[in-house]
């Protein structure tokens, strides 16, 4: 099975250099998020000018902020520069992102259908249609041309409604903070509504991994449950995934977060959410923990995530310890 890779979105250490060196340790995968401060896009152009087997993914570009062209014409050209490694990788992000960063209303209808017509239009656009016209309650396009580009569509999705569109339109599904646990019935139901659609296809499922090692197996934990907090504190979509399995535990990380106490918040992220939500320990027990999570039938490439509050001494043992190199 593959090991991926997400690099922290916030780091003192040089992204192409962490992600070069992933190439060496062995990972099949590597991909960039991105919320503020650097370009994922800019940053794997030059990752894959200097690697030539690993593939390549956004985890994950928002559906707000680019139009479904800009999309398509990002995911294009880095499919090009890469020799064939790209995949893209979107979502909707947060409310908090969306509104508050980048000016834009979270309602205009509603994240899940602009989430829908831009995964829609992309595939049109990057598909061999001709020339692509599409009417929709929020993109109206009319007469450009395909690219003729096959690159493989990912979409971060947690509710029901948001996986129907990873059921009826997307190579893959990115997961991220829908406890292990419920990894498989999260995703029968995806199954259930591709079928339902007459699609006939495998739907590969790369599920974030939080994972912190340390010889400190306590202080990996603490990045787990500051990892944890900060999601659950931020996203409504990702406290409600929590929720599934703990939802007074949910309600209190959030209640927490939100009033301003974060310390409290990750304090609430107790040891039975950090194993369903993550992994934390010293490396004999990180590698067991995480072979469990690659061991669920439905998982086919587990990303090796690493969280953005871990110091760099942390980040780079994790990255080496987990690495395929070192089973």
């Amino acid at each position: 099975m593959p090991t991926d890779l997400l690099l922290p979105q916030v780091t003192n250490l040089d992204q192409t250099e962490l992600g070069v060196r992933a190439e060496t340790l062995g990972y099949d995968g590597l991909w960039l998020g991105e919320l503020w401060g650097a370009s994922s896009v800019v940053r794997l152009t030059d990752i894959a000018a200097r690697t030539d087997t690993i593939a390549l993914g956004t985890a994950i570009l928002n559906v707000f902020s680019r139009t479904p062209a800009v999309l398509a014409m990002t995911a294009a050209t880095l499919d090009q520069v890469s020799d064939g490694r790209f995949q893209l990788g979107v979502g909707t992000s947060t409310k908090k992102a969306v509104e508050d960063l980048h000016g834009m209303d979270w309602d205009d209808p509603n994240p899940v259908r602009r989430a829908h017509e831009t995964i829609e239009l992309i595939t049109a656009f990057l598909g061999d249609v001709g020339r692509v016209d599409y009417e929709g309650d929020v993109f109206d396009v009319q007469d450009f041309p395909s690219l003729d580009i096959d690159v493989p569509i990912y979409h971060a999705a947690l509710g029901k409604a948001n996986r129907r569109v990873v059921a009826r339109l997307c190579d893959g599904w990115i997961p991220h903070n829908i406890p292990f646990p419920d990894l498989e019935e999260n995703f029968a139901y995806i199954v259930d509504q591709a079928e339902a659609a007459g699609r006939d296809t495998t739907i590969d499922v790369a599920p974030y991994v939080p994972t912190a090692v340390s010889d400190d197996a306590e202080k990996a934990k603490d990045a787990i449950r500051g990892h944890v907090a900060y999601y659950v504190g931020n996203g409504q979509g990702y406290e409600q995934a929590v929720a599934q399995r703990f939802p007074d535990d949910a309600a209190a990380v959030a209640d927490a977060w939100r009033g301003g106490d974060r310390e409290t918040a990750a304090e609430n992220v107790t040891n039975e959410m950090i194993e369903a939500l993550g992994v934390a320990g010293t490396p004999e027990q990180a590698r067991k923990q995480f072979q469990t999570i690659a061991d669920i039938d439905c998982v086919t490439r587990p990303m090796v995530t690493i969280p953005s509050n871990a110091d760099e001494k942390m980040t780079e043992q994790t990255i080496e310890e987990m690495a395929p190199s070192s089973d």
